[in-house]
């Protein structure tokens, strides 16, 4: 074959190529993060994002024709899309395959017209772009597309080398665009995923076979070739779940597809086997409540069984029968309630911590996604979520800045209802939403009403630096505690709860009248409790509320308003 041209087989092996480096490469481009926190998940977000779209296309039969491919380029990534650059990198592959879907092949004038495309749609899903980020570092490549194709470029040799050595200069000059990725001394994490995604492409038209391995089940490779063949391997998954999903819903294909896909993003050795009101699930993970969150966003679990594979030879302690009474109360399974009636507005809050997840259920929240910080939701399971709740509008609190994108993705995507965000950045911002949520009231007024009660939130959160850096002309080093700000950071210092009483100390203004501090899985009761007192004592005209939030990575989350 020609390098003046590309077919449905070399572009297959293209993409899967650049899913492979991109996954190679996900762990360094999470720790460009601007922000020295642990939770730098971009690398992390886009490889999920492109894998989810690796599953779509080796699920193809044999030799698919070039709008096969396209479709489960486009499709897979545009469900599997999770954070801000996996949206984007979403919709720069659903502009791509929408040029090339139509031909056989494609030359380098119509790759430079997909490059274009992509770039367009690229920007159309982002509200307010910035400079600096992936968006540019995509532009940069379609311009010297476009140079290359209109200057009589036909070889494919000579073009995507300069395409992408060209992406790559303008991904070392986003520090220049963007003052906080210079003063953090790093490029646009987004902007080195793809670059590495595009020179994995390259790579696969060069000749490098992917290894579908590596890339949907990496670890694993990767422990294989690096343990000895006497060694007994560690356990990479250390429970064994098994249940069964007693289906509230028609369990249709693309339901069985996101739901296999989410099982093999999170875990091992998967069988799921589906019967027309039931579907049994067995699985090898690290995280079993997640698993069983996600079935019961088709219907009710039971026959659950846990098994920590690690503790199997290990005696656990016995325990005293308690009284019969209280033995009963654990044992009765809760009826199942009627179906309600169908109702005119439904609510879904993404969090992350079974204490914040109790807020928003207890404010009349329908359905909550588990989610946040290192583990936002795709675009799918806000979508399943959305089907899950029985009612004609539903809004979706995002409840971070990273999950806005994929919740809006979602709401073009829902063809059967109306999809309303509420563009919250933050779980304050989320409970004030759902705080003013008048059911009385049409969805306009309420969506107008919420957007405007959460501008008045001022929130924080608190956790520690994972390297040194400067930013916002603060120093900061490792192990340092920070606030972080609606702004940007709030207070640096040496202890946590005198962090936080500064931060708060600087979101406190004469008009503030509530303040809510919601502890995290990390933070005792006890120091919880203290901080409070501290803050009761320095500014006594405010109401102080503290509940336990049990959310991972951070703290303290506080609030003022």
């Amino acid at each position: 074959m020609s390098t003046e041209s590309i077919n449905a087989e070399l572009l297959t092996r293209m993409f899967l190529c650049g899913a492979q480096n991109l996954e190679a490469n996900k762990a360094w481009i999470n720790e460009l993060n601007v922000f020295p926190v642990p939770d730098g998940d971009t690398g992390t977000n886009m490889t999920m994002t492109v894998v989810s779209a690796v599953r779509e296309v080796t699920g193809l039969s044999e030799h698919p024709e070039m709008k096969a491919i396209c479709k489960a380029i486009s499709s897979g990534s545009l469900r599997g899309a999770r954070g801000n650059s996996g949206v984007i990198l979403s919709q720069l592959f659903r502009g791509f395959c929408k040029v090339a879907r139509d031909n056989s092949e494609v030359d380098v004038k119509l790759t430079a017209d997909a490059f274009d495309k992509a770039v367009e749609t690229a920007y159309k899903a982002v509200m307010k772009p910035k400079e600096g980020t992936i968006l540019t570092v995509a532009k940069g490549a379609a311009e010297k597309a476009r140079e290359l194709a209109d200057g009589g470029v036909t070889d494919f040799a000579e073009f995507l080398p300069q395409v992408i050595q060209y992406a790559d200069d303008v991904l070392a000059k986003t520090p220049e665009m963007l003052p906080v990725l210079k003063q953090a001394g790093v490029v646009d994490s987004g902007g080195q995923g793809l670059v590495q995604f595009l020179k994995g492409a390259l790579q696969g038209f060069e000749g490098k076979e992917p290894d579908l391995e590596r890339i949907l089940n990496p670890d694993a490779a990767a422990e294989e070739e690096q343990a000895p063949e006497a060694a007994q391997p560690e356990l990479r998954y250390g429970y064994e779940a098994d249940f069964v999903i007693l289906l509230d819903k028609t369990f249709n294909q693309k339901l069985e597809n996101d739901f296999r896909n989410y099982l093999n993003s999170i875990g091992d050795h998967v069988t799921v086997q589906t019967r027309p009101t039931a579907v049994k699930v067995e699985i090898q993970t690290n995280d079993p409540g997640l698993i069983l969150q996600r079935g019961l966003m088709y219907g009710q679990v039971a026959g659950i069984r846990i098994e920590n594979l690690r503790m199997k030879d290990k005696e656990l302690p016995s325990f005293t029968e308690e009284s019969g009474e209280k033995k009963q109360e654990q044992e009765e399974a809760p009826a199942p309630a009627p179906d309600a009636p169908r109702k005119s507005i439904g609510i879904i809050a993404v969090c992350a911590g079974d204490g914040l997840a109790e807020i928003f259920r207890g404010l009349g929240v329908d359905m909550v996604i588990q989610g946040g910080q290192t583990m936002n939701p795709s675009t799918a399971d806000i979508l399943d979520a959305v089907d899950k709740v029985n009612a004609d509008t539903v809004f979706i609190l995002p409840n971070n800045k990273n999950i806005i994108l994929a919740a809006n993705q979602a709401a073009a995507m829902d063809g059967d209802k109306s999809v309303v965000v509420i563009p919250t950045k933050t779980v304050p911002q989320g409970i004030t939403a759902v705080i003013n949520f008048m059911p009385d009231q049409d969805a306009e007024a309420n969506r107008q009403n919420m957007v405007e009660e959460i501008s008045r939130v001022k929130s924080a959160e608190v956790t520690y630096a994972v390297r040194d850096t400067v930013i916002d002309d603060v120093e900061i080093h490792q192990g340092n505690m920070m606030a972080i700000g609606d702004e940007g950071i709030l207070e640096v210092g040496e202890d946590l709860n005198e962090t936080a009483a500064k931060a708060l100390g600087r979101m406190i203004t004469d008009d503030t009248e509530l303040v809510s501090i919601y502890y995290g899985a990390q933070t005792s009761k006890e120091d919880a409790e203290a901080l409070r007192s501290r803050v009761c004592e320095e500014h006594p005209s405010c109401e102080v509320e503290l509940q336990e939030g049990g959310q991972p990575v951070y703290y303290y989350i506080l609030s003022a308003e």
